[in-house]
């Protein structure tokens, strides 16, 4: 993408400050990662699943204060019917496959992991809203910009797998020993997952990015409720509608108002 922006590959380099810059992120998201396997060590799954939807407000509360942004109180409003909506999604395509298998935690655990999420979700905030700043506040194309938050990861990555006992099988079978099609697809994916993300907070903000991920979310568990046979609970349809109504309060276009415009000329027709 660099070289068809017209832009030769030593531009990743070529500017020190911003190419730091651009490591703020990935080094969050690294910490960010770990507190999450700290919390899912530590918690149950609906205590985690509703407290680490908190990164929607988290997100929302970093971009008024760093990005000066205002939000309505409708906004607000949208934000905590989304919290709620996805937190509901989840939960319901959890509880009936976990029911009865939980793992008794002290309250010591307990409270580790839930202070592992709760900053969790205020480094995905803050991460999330710093590399909206760096996209949209230096001269940098956003194709350079990704390369070097790729650079970053790899560089992470590799360190992580060095300190891992994986390391020997990747010595004796190779590093792309047990890839499938699949495997390849779904880096692929991803990858390309990732370029619209960027996109995305380019030319709107991170606020929105978690709508089009909660509404991702539902696409998901909507394909494998029709592919591979997954049950869609009352609790999972509540959260979705409550997701999508939040949705169109967000964009300041309620949809019970249009209903009531709409139905009110007939009743008084009638």
């Amino acid at each position: 993408f660099i070289v068809m922006n017209r832009e030769h590959l030593s531009v990743i380099f070529d500017k020190p400050w911003e190419l730091l810059r651009s490591g703020v992120p990935a080094l969050l998201y690294l910490l960010q990662n770990n507190l999450q396997y700290i919390g899912v060590s530590y918690l149950d799954a609906a205590t985690y699943t509703v407290t680490y939807q908190l990164k929607i407000l988290s997100t929302a509360l970093l971009s008024v204060w760093l990005l000066k942004k205002c939000l309505s109180a409708q906004k607000w409003l949208a934000l905590c019917m989304l919290v709620v909506g996805v937190t509901l999604v989840q939960l319901g395509d959890s509880w009936p496959r976990e029911s009865g298998t939980g793992v008794a935690h002290s309250r010591g655990q307990a409270l580790t992991g839930l202070v592992a999420v709760l900053v969790a979700t205020i480094l995905s905030g803050f991460a999330g809203v710093y590399t909206e700043k760096i996209l949209k506040d230096s001269t940098i194309s956003i194709w350079v910009r990704n390369a070097q938050l790729a650079g970053y990861s790899i560089v992470i990555g590799l360190c992580g797998l060095c300190a891992s006992k994986d390391l020997d099988k990747v010595r004796t079978h190779g590093f792309f020993a047990g890839y499938t099609g699949w495997t390849v697809a779904s880096v692929l994916n991803n990858g390309f997952g990732g370029l619209l993300i960027a996109v995305v907070i380019k030319h709107a903000d991170n606020i929105l990015k978690n709508f089009s991920t909660s509404i991702s979310i539902i696409l998901t568990t909507a394909i494998s409720a029709n592919f591979l046979g997954l049950e869609v609970s009352t609790v999972f349809l509540l959260g979705i509608s409550l997701v999508c109504y939040s949705t169109f309060l967000y964009s300041n276009s309620d949809p019970l108002e249009f209903l009531c415009k709409v139905l009110s000329p007939r009743n008084k027709k009638d």
